[in-house]
């Protein structure tokens, strides 16, 4: 049986080649999780504005609901823009905080009988309806819309 020994000679490289290749993999590593860290950075900002301006929105539909001369009997025109009382602006925007405001729109959309088990007479009795469209304004020029149906009852 022959063995072969091989020997290489001028060897003196190779520990830094090696030790280069390692660098470029750590590097490499390095800047993938500062890009992806990056990422979810602006993934949890953009997630956080739009939850503001989502909230803007919410407050609007709750000012509607605190405010019944916006709905209230002078309102009951088909599909046209509501009465506003004391010659309020009805696109008049409500600041919040200086990044967070709203404003909407209230629209009457019709009557019907009043729904069953509402606890008022069927006959006497109307529900009339109304379709609120609600605009939250965040940071960003992020913007945030809630659309809801309400109805009231009266004659």
């Amino acid at each position: 049986m022959k063995s072969f020994n091989i020997h290489y000679k001028n060897e003196d490289g190779a520990v830094i080649v090696v030790v280069l290749l390692i660098l470029v993999l750590i590097t490499l590593s390095g800047v993938a999780a500062v890009n992806t860290s990056i990422s979810e950075k602006q993934i949890a900002a953009g997630d956080h504005f739009q939850k503001i301006a989502f909230y803007a929105s919410e407050a609007a539909r709750g000012y509607v609901q605190g405010s019944p001369l916006l709905y209230g009997p002078d309102n009951v025109v088909l599909d046209a823009g509501l009465y506003y009382p004391n010659n309020a602006n009805p696109a008049e925007v409500f600041l919040l905080s200086p990044t967070q405001s709203f404003n909407g729109e209230v629209v009457y959309t019709g009557f019907s009988n009043a729904p069953r088990d509402s606890g008022y007479e069927a006959g006497t009795f109307k529900a009339h309806k109304y379709k609120m469209s609600c605009d939250g304004n965040g940071p960003r020029n992020i913007r945030s819309q809630v659309e809801s149906g309400f109805y009231r009852i009266g004659f």
